[in-house]
């Protein structure tokens, strides 16, 4: 059996390591919990929300409309940024990681990188994001719109990236070899535009703080939702209930569609107010299709009466 004091020291040890890996240009852990203040669920160790992976899985299925509609209800209007560049189609979602870049400065870029070696960095500060990433998160980064030497990665950061997390990225700046990027399969990324260049000029200036991507803002951990539409942001308190209104929404639209084809009901009645009648057949389609998501006749009065989509 291992000797308590020896096992003491080693975990000790370990949550010092950890602590000394993250703290460099990180917010504390008290501040993080502040700002999110609203998520009442499981957290990392550095205090950032934890999104269940089941809901990480049944987001990337919803349709982006639906819930940024959602979230405008609900008053919050800066969550969606459009107008990136991506190396495929493929959707994804997951929890944030944030990193803030700004353009170098001599004396600010050689303090932090000593500090990064003496806490254990190593490379440049481009990759220190990617350190910290766990499968399920996002690496989402402002490299304040920066093109031309402001390429953030390329193909072998890209493999670390998706290698670690099972997810692309969002930047707001650059990548470098699309080609390769492109060869990562199932690996995404939103950017502002690729080019050639490598990344100079520009130095890591917050880690897991808040940041702004275009018009939106973005705080760690928030749900992201990657899409051709563009990028939406959800706070982490939210994102269950944005992903069960989106996933009623595009049930409801099924249905619908049926019910119009089939001359049952009017688009006017399916739009509207459901009666009891048109809520009654709903419930009936659902058990007529096992392979979408199951719901009662109270779950269903208590969405409808909520609504605001």
């Amino acid at each position: 059996m291992m000797n308590l004091k020896f096992t003491t020291t080693l975990v000790l040890f370990v949550c010092l390591s950890y602590n000394s890996l993250v703290k460099a240009q990180t917010i504390p852990k008290e501040e993080l919990t502040f700002l999110t203040s609203e998520w009442k669920g499981e957290r990392f160790a550095d205090g950032r929300p934890k999104i269940q992976d089941d809901l990480l899985a049944r987001a990337k299925n919803i349709g982006i409309d639906d819930a940024w509609t959602v979230l405008k209800n609900l008053g919050y209007t800066s969550q969606f940024e459009l107008g990136f560049k991506t190396v495929n189609d493929e959707p994804f979602a997951g929890r944030a990681v944030t990193a803030m870049f700004m353009p170098s400065r001599p004396d600010v870029e050689k303090s932090i990188k000593e500090r990064g070696i003496q806490n254990g960095r190593k490379g440049n500060t481009n990759s220190w994001p990617i350190e910290i990433l766990t499968k399920g998160d996002v690496y989402v980064a402002d490299g304040f719109g920066k093109i031309e030497g402001g390429t953030l990665m390329g193909s072998t950061l890209g493999t670390a990236i998706f290698s670690k997390t099972g997810n692309g990225v969002v930047f707001n700046g650059a990548a470098r070899d699309v080609q390769g990027l492109a060869e990562i399969k199932g690996f995404n990324a939103f950017v502002r535009d690729f080019h050639p260049s490598f990344l100079e000029k520009m130095v890591l200036m917050g880690l897991n703080t808040p940041i702004r991507i275009g018009n939106a803002i973005v705080l760690p951990g928030d749900l992201v939702i990657a899409q051709k539409e563009g990028v939406l942001f959800v706070p982490a308190h939210l994102a269950d209930e944005v992903v069960r209104t989106a996933e009623f929404v595009m049930l409801k639209d099924k249905f619908g569609f049926e019910m119009v084809k089939t001359a049952k009901y009017s688009t006017g009645q399916i739009d509207s107010e459901w009666t009891n009648g048109i809520k009654d057949d709903f419930i009936k389609w659902l058990a007529k299709h096992p392979q979408e998501r199951k719901m009662t006749r109270a779950q269903l009065d208590e969405i409808m009466k909520k609504r605001t989509w």
